[in-house]
């Protein structure tokens, strides 16, 4: 299936060609790098001539942005009840993926009508825009894991611009997969998995991580962590090459297997471009719910 992130007020992709896209990030006009955007478009026209930044690759690898006006270096977004620190990166990347926000639609949609106590464990957790969802939504805890201490420190910002302080979610710098096997041995329980893993990376002591060699590896031991009654069980990825079907098979032969009361959906994530209402396809996701 197709899922488009179109609720957002503070975010606007203007325009997408030519492997770049235009966005507008609370009325801060961004142009990035997109692979995806393949397709040409004209950009002599005044949108892409006037902006406020300008990422430009470099051919040595990574890139620098190009400042056309002075700004911030930080400001925010809010999408609903949440708000989210953003702040250009030398990677390209501002700290938020707002396509993301039809997942957080999701599991807080699914967290609010389960009339349960729910916990989730959210593995690559980033910046924390999953986490916050859920926390929001009224999880009673929620588990953010990534091996980045900056990303940790900048889903903390996140929580407090959320209000968010007074909600239980635990902060653990860690490599995903040893934190699960450990969290095997406690004997931990979750209701709700969310992971958004790299196509590549490495954890805090150098643990290497390859989507292809460790995706199925981590979701099967997360397979030991998983309540008696699970919720959901989500996947994000942005690896090339890897169709939502790899993810469908996945989790068929893993959660569906424990769990059959339940049902597996996978297809692709795509944000709304303003110009010539087309879609900018921005990953696949795969999930399994409950139908009790």
């Amino acid at each position: 299936m197709l899922k488009v992130s179109d609720k957002w007020q503070d975010y606007v992709c203007i325009d997408a060609g030519n492997e770049e896209k235009l966005e507008s990030w609370n009325g801060i006009i961004l142009r990035r790098p997109d692979p995806q955007a393949i397709w040409k478009v004209d950009k002599k026209g005044k949108p892409w001539l006037e902006v406020d930044g300008h990422y430009h690759r470099s051919n040595s690898g990574g890139g620098s942005w190009e400042w056309k006006k002075e700004i911030s270096k930080n400001w925010t977004v809010s999408y609903r009840e949440l708000t989210f620190k953003i702040s250009p990166t030398n990677f390209k990347h501002t700290g938020l993926f707002p396509e993301q926000a039809v997942n957080w639609d999701y599991m807080m949609d699914k967290i609010r009508n389960s009339n349960r106590e729910i916990r989730v464990l959210n593995l690559f957790a980033y910046t924390g825009g999953a986490s916050m969802a859920c926390a929001s939504a009224g999880a009673i805890e929620v588990v953010h894991v990534d091996s980045s201490k900056g990303m940790i420190a900048w889903a903390k910002e996140n929580m407090y611009l959320s209000h968010l302080e007074d909600k239980k979610i635990r902060f653990i710098q860690d490599d995903c997969l040893k934190f699960v096997e450990r969290e095997k041995r406690r004997g931990r329980k979750y209701d709700a998995i969310i992971m958004d893993p790299p196509s590549y990376g490495r954890g805090p002591s150098g643990e290497v991580w390859k989507f292809e060699d460790s995706l199925y590896k981590l979701i099967d031991a997360c397979m030991d962590l998983l309540s008696d009654t699970p919720l959901f069980f989500t996947i994000n990825s942005y690896t090339t090459g890897i169709s939502s079907l790899v993810l469908e098979n996945i989790l068929k032969t893993t959660v569906l297997k424990k769990y059959p009361k339940g049902k597996v959906e996978t297809g692709e994530v795509a944000l709304p471009i303003q110009r010539d209402n087309l879609l900018l396809p921005c990953g696949i996701y795969g999930r399994w719910e409950s139908i009790d």
